[in-house]
């Protein structure tokens, strides 16, 4: 029984160091964020409570860069490519799993296989093919991309492998077509699976840096990330931490309170694909 207790007492000291190694960037970022006093240098060791409390920090942010345009306009993207991607994965995934048409098998392993692929190996010319056919600098370089979701596509399938058959078979027979089979019967069964697919591709968006900062060469239509990175290399030697710490908190606040708000689900979609964004 003692061993036991022990054995729980280091478990809890070690999560518990676990959790402060983890928090205390987030807390370091949001204080200095507020700390005037860090407009110049960056306090070390790290202060977790500002030295000169103020609102300048955001007030500078949203003064040089246009934050609010940027946090809409990732918006605007995010909800593009969810909205494809995710219709692309359950339309293919329910036709992969109840159609059952001639070689299905290989394009369920065709489209696996694309996840194989490192994003920065298909980087280059997926950015020559958009440049060929005139389409850089638009939010299309997005949404064309998401129509191939493979990893939905896979979990779609999944999912639907569970739901049963005799639905559509009594569907069909009751006169409903494929589409209004999918619509009216399926569809409303997949909502955990379709809110698991938000939350992952709407993280991944939201922190995406690299394709944005590719494809996007008008400063009107960049995403927030893009907005962040202009304080640090459009101004060179003279970075202005607090300022900094200010915008990257501002680009968090979306994530954060979709987490608060979807901390259920979102836990259930680590457990369900076993992977963490």
């Amino acid at each position: 029984m003692l061993r036991m207790v022990s054995a729980q007492r280091i478990a809890f000291i070690v999560l518990l160091l676990g959790s402060f190694i983890m928090v205390s960037p987030l807390v370091w970022m949001v204080s200095t964020s507020f700390d005037w006093g860090a407009r110049l240098n960056m306090s070390f060791p790290p202060r977790f409570w500002p030295e000169q409390f103020s609102l300048k920090p955001y007030k500078a942010a949203f003064t040089n860069v246009p934050m609010l345009k940027y946090i809409v306009n990732s918006f605007y993207v995010a909800a593009g490519v969810i909205t494809v991607s995710i219709l692309s994965a359950l339309l293919s995934g329910y036709a992969l799993s109840k159609l059952k048409f001639k070689w299905s098998s290989l394009v369920l392993i065709l489209a696996l296989s694309t996840m194989m692929i490192p994003f920065e190996v298909t980087m280059l010319p997926q950015y020559l093919l958009f440049n060929q056919v005139g389409l850089l600098d638009t939010y299309w370089a997005f949404y064309l991309p998401a129509l191939n979701y493979a990893f939905g596509t896979f979990l779609a399938k999944s999912f639907i492998d569970q739901l049963p058959t005799s639905l559509r078979e009594a569907g069909i027979i009751d006169g409903a077509g494929e589409g209004s089979v999918f619509w009216r019967i399926y569809f409303p069964l997949c909502m955990p699976i379709v809110v698991t697919l938000v939350i992952l591709q709407f993280l991944h968006i939201w922190n995406d840096l690299l394709w944005p900062l590719l494809v996007l060469s008008t400063s009107d239509k960049y995403t927030i990330q893009l907005g962040v990175a202009m304080f640090t290399y459009a101004r060179g030697n003279n970075v202005t931490p607090s300022i900094v710490m200010a915008a990257a908190t501002v680009s968090l606040v979306p994530a954060l309170l979709m987490y608060l708000f979807l901390q259920k689900y979102i836990v259930e979609s680590i457990a369900y694909t076993g992977i963490k964004q």
